[in-house]
């Protein structure tokens, strides 16, 4: 910081301490608006500090012009406080460090010392030395401040405003041999010029700095709160991001409806399950009452014993109300840096969104795997009565049927000629009624899956089908079946009976294949015609969601782990059934199809 030289002025001292005194105003305003933008209080102390020096140079230009030596005291006063407020203001940037009444000792040093060297001493290096020496200590411990800050977070402004005040505290100890001899001036203010543009520089590179890792680290955090995941993979996320800003060693969410730290990283990864006491819970408490984010020093004592250096609260919403606080533990300064507390707020909303979409997600899963387990439930209760339906049919009414044709056939051979006639009808009439009885039980519950298994079952399936809709159809299977579980054996009959059924009602087909192949680990059962092929307008997920026997289908093989899948084609439609299998015991068995012929004509091996 210049000090004057007592000998005559000139213009041209007094051209550079004017172009100097403009310049630091100037430094005043930039400042002044950062504190007003961001209302971070290092911002304010910066301007301070400036306004001091402006005022100086004010006070050295009036003694230049008028040379009263009470103008002098106050220029040697300015001086020592414009270096107290660098310091203090690197201070409160780099640590936010609270004022302490001791230091009131240092404000007072300069203009008590300034009063005895100016009007008690005589000997000009006795009376500028100390205050010489402590301006130049207070400028470089500044720059160690700041150079310290470099080392935490990396931060290349940090280290250039470092080494300008490295620079300056060197310039300073020419004081006492150069510019208070008449020398080295004007450029001794250029040369001052200078370091406050290469502060003024590293103040708005800090700032442009700060915001860029604090926006992208928010914006990709803004991405992951975006996605469809559960609460446990958005609170992992959340708390991840933090970590890459620079000198932050953890985060943790404490949200209000359970009253403590549900999930912690990094240095917070203890804090879980812990309710924060004492200042904590004052804290915390004020962040949720206001809605504002909030920076502690010292915090979290009573969270799992360990002091903090920074801890910032961002409160979480959830609508208008605030539901918790994002708490991120930092090594260095304000871990949430220079973001101003408006977007703070609208990410602690974003935040708060998030958590409730993803418990919305979370509870619409339980809703869908009750209702999947109550489709399960109610498709095997539906075959249970099919099952029961079947049996009264077949042993029940089947047999009242037949015990009829045998009474009818005791009548007619005591009937007359002219009866019999009458009588034969009557049999045929009951005969057809058994056989359509036989057929309903079959179709309800067939016989043959349970009796013989899964592969005659589809055969006898694919050979009635085609004897009933002329339809021509080809059965593909393999020669040993995976072992299924009868459930999973059921849901394969029943699907491919609605995937032949649907082939015989929409589809005008001549033919149809049948394919059961294993896969991947799944087993696939495909049935494909040559038919005109889906409702013209109309896509395969349309068509999944709009048929019932497809709906059907999906109800069976979900449970299962099963998926339906239905695609168009030129040359007609196929339908696809997934079932996952267990890891097979022999891996000899055959995996491919051997097609058969027409109906149940199989080519067996």
């Amino acid at each position: 910081m210049q000090e004057m030289a007592i000998s005559p002025h000139d213009t041209t001292e007094l051209a550079a301490s004017f172009l100097q005194a403009a310049i630091t105003f100037g430094l005043v305003m930039v400042c002044g608006y950062l504190y007003a933008r961001y209302r971070k209080p290092y911002f304010a102390i910066w301007a301070l500090a400036w306004w001091l020096y402006s005022l100086r140079l004010v006070v050295i230009i009036a003694f230049l012009v008028t040379e009263v030596w009470g103008l002098l005291y106050w220029h040697q006063v300015l001086t020592g406080w414009t270096a107290l407020a660098f310091l203090w203001s690197a201070l409160v940037f780099s640590q936010r460090l609270e004022w302490r009444r001791v230091y009131w000792v240092l404000v007072l040093f300069p203009p008590l010392w300034s009063y005895i060297a100016i009007y008690r001493l005589e000997n000009f290096l006795l009376a500028a030395g100390p205050a010489v020496v402590f301006l130049s200590l207070a400028t470089l411990w500044t720059g160690v401040i700041l150079w310290r800050h470099h080392r935490q977070i990396g931060s290349l402004p940090a280290a250039l405003m470092a080494w300008a005040f490295f620079l300056w505290s060197l310039h300073h100890l020419d004081y006492p041999f150069l510019r208070a001899r008449g020398a080295w001036n004007p450029w001794g203010y250029y040369l001052d010029i200078v370091f406050e543009l290469a502060i003024g520089a590293a103040i708005l590179l800090l700032v442009v700095e700060d915001q860029y890792r604090g926006l992208s680290v928010l914006s990709a955090l803004s991405g992951d709160l975006q996605s469809g995941r559960d609460e446990d993979e958005v609170l992992s996320a959340l708390l991840a991001r933090p970590l890459t800003l620079p000198g932050v060693r953890g985060s943790a969410m404490y949200l209000l409806s359970a009253g403590t730290v549900v999930r912690g990283v990094g240095a917070c990864s203890a804090w879980e399950r812990s309710t924060p006491t004492g200042a904590a819970r004052a804290a915390v408490g004020r962040v949720i009452e206001t809605g504002q984010p909030e920076v502690m020093r010292g915090w979290s004592e009573e969270l799992a014993g360990e002091i903090h250096p920074y801890v910032a609260a961002l409160p979480v919403f959830l609508g208008e109300e605030v539901r918790g606080a994002l708490l991120v533990v930092g090594s260095a300064q304000d871990p949430l840096t220079v973001l101003d507390n408006r977007f703070l707020v609208a990410l602690g909303h974003q935040v708060g969104a998030a958590l409730a979409n993803a418990d919305l997600v979370r509870r619409l899963e339980e809703r869908t795997d009750d209702l999947e387990h109550l489709a399960a439930r109610m498709v095997e209760q539906h075959e249970e009565e099919r099952r029961r339906l079947s049996r009264e049919l077949h042993d029940e009414s089947a047999q009242v049927f037949a015990a009829v044709k045998l009474q009818l056939g005791l009548l007619r051979e005591s009937a007359t000629a002219q009866q019999v006639p009458a009588l034969d009808m009557a049999v045929d009439l009951v005969g057809s009624g058994i056989r359509s009885i036989r057929e309903v039980a079959r179709d309800l519950r067939p016989s043959l899956l349970d009796d013989l298994g899964l592969r005659p079952a589809l055969q006898a399936l694919a050979h009635d089908f085609e004897a009933k809709t002329g339809i021509e159809t080809i059965l593909a299977a393999p020669g040993n079946l995976p072992a299924l579980s009868p459930e999973s054996e059921l849901a394969l009959f029943r699907t491919m009976q609605e995937g032949l059924s649907n082939v015989a009602r929409h589809s005008g087909a001549s033919a149809v294949t049948v394919t059961l192949a294993r896969r991947d680990g799944e087993l696939l059962l495909s049935v494909k015609d040559d038919g005109q092929g889906l409702t013209a307008g109309s896509s395969a997920e349309e068509q999944l969601r709009s048929r019932t026997g497809v709906l059907g289908m999906r109800e069976r093989v979900a449970p299962l782990g099963g998926t339906v899948e239905l695609s168009d084609s030129d040359d007609g439609a196929e339908l696809v059934i997934r079932l996952p299998l267990a890891p097979p015991a022999d891996s000899a068995s055959p995996t491919g199809a051997t097609p058969t012929t027409p109906g149940h004509r199989e080519n067996r091996e």
